[in-house]
């Protein structure tokens, strides 16, 4: 019996271990991106822009469009090629929420929300973490109620 109480405690004790949280996300900011109707998507690295897109490029300060070539993985062909790539971003006032894919040992999917002021010309980030790929904003919005974004580790950009 000390067995089967044992063995259920470790599966219990091993789901809340690997579900993941927004922990991070400040609640007012929080607030402010559930309201959907006022972001609208974008598709394109060219509508951004330079501080958010520095802010996801990491060293080659270059983000592949979404659908184009890039380095998926850690065996590089073309140093050309970015390592990072656009799947979608959507704008709303000052915020943007950029959410594309880094290549590497392990392929990842990120989110990032920063702000830009008007009049400003550095981004300022909000919040980031791991999770998706999420198809659209609608779904990313919904990604902290069912577990699938985490920001508990400090993932760098």
């Amino acid at each position: 019996m000390r067995h089967i109480i044992f063995y259920l405690f470790c599966s219990v004790a091993i789901q809340s271990l690997c579900r993941a949280d927004v922990t991070k996300l400040p609640a007012e900011d929080r607030k402010g991106l559930q309201d959907s109707s006022r972001f609208h998507e974008i598709h394109s690295t060219g509508d951004l822009p330079l501080p958010i897109v520095t802010l996801c490029a990491g060293d080659k300060n270059k983000l592949a469009e979404p659908g184009g070539k890039w380095n998926a993985t850690d065996s590089i062909l073309d140093l050309t090629l970015p390592g990072r790539r656009l799947i979608w971003a959507a704008i709303g006032g000052e915020y943007y929420v950029v959410h594309y894919e880094h290549g590497g040992i392990a392929h990842t999917y990120h989110v990032l929300v920063a702000r830009v002021a008007k009049d400003e010309a550095k981004a300022k980030v909000v919040w980031n973490g791991m999770g998706g790929p999420f198809k659209d904003y609608a779904a990313f919005v919904d990604a902290p109620r069912s577990g699938r974004l985490d920001d508990r580790m400090d993932y760098a950009q």
